[in-house]
Order: structure tokens, then C-alpha cells, then sequence
């Protein structure tokens, strides 16, 4: 069973047991977290179940492993032939995820 679950403007196929980096979510570590924003839940026989946009009723469930934060990427600019240079680093927010179940009554 897996689905398709969408967060912090992105979309994620998730199955049970899988961690994955997203966006950071307002939570504390060692919390379950519900995502009901799932586009389309896939059962066991694999038939799918595809939203409207979303899948009334359907939900997965995950426990926050760990805040954190990404790497660090540098944001230069730079016009020539006016000694314009700035360099700025950036490192996003993120929340690793544990799925433990995927929820669809349908």
C-alpha cells in the first residue's frame, strides 16, 4: 500500500516504514503528525483510489523523527563591469518523517 500525500507545496509517494525530508512542520520530535492532504491511496490489490483533488476520509499517519536542517547552499549575485558582488548562504528548515500507517475507509 502507498500514496501520494502533498505538503509544503510538494508531492511525496510515501508506503509505510519509509522516512522522508520535507518541509518543517510545527512539531515536536517523537510526535505523530497526520497528513490528510493524500491525492491518491494505492491498497494492497493495487487498485487506486484517485482524489478530487483530495481523498475524502483518507489519512497517513507519521512520527517526527528529527528537525533539522538541509545543506547549505550559496546564493551569489554579481553584475559585471560594476565590482557588484554579494555572496549569502542558506540552509532550509526540514522534518524528517517516519510513515508508520496509511489510513483510506473509502
Amino acid at each position: 500500500m502507498y500514496a501520494v500525500i502533498e505538503t509544503g507545496g510538494k508531492q511525496y509517494r510515501v508506503s509505510p516504514g519509509q522516512e522522508l525530508l520535507i518541509e518543517k512542520l510545527p512539531v515536536d520530535e517523537g510526535n505523530e503528525y497526520t497528513f490528510d492532504r493524500l491525492l491518491m491511496v494505492v491498497d494492497d490489490n493495487g487498485q487506486p483510489i484517485v482524489g478530487e483533488p483530495y481523498v475524502n476520509g483518507a489519512t497517513a499517519v507519521g512520527t517526527v523523527v528529527r528537525q533539522e536542517r538541509g545543506e547549505k547552499i550559496l546564493v551569489f549575485k554579481y553584475k559585471a563591469k560594476s565590482n557588484y558582488r554579494r555572496r549569502q548562504g542558506h540552509r532550509q528548515y526540514l522534518t524528517r518523517v517516519r510513515i508508520d500507517r496509511i489510513d483510506a475507509t473509502v
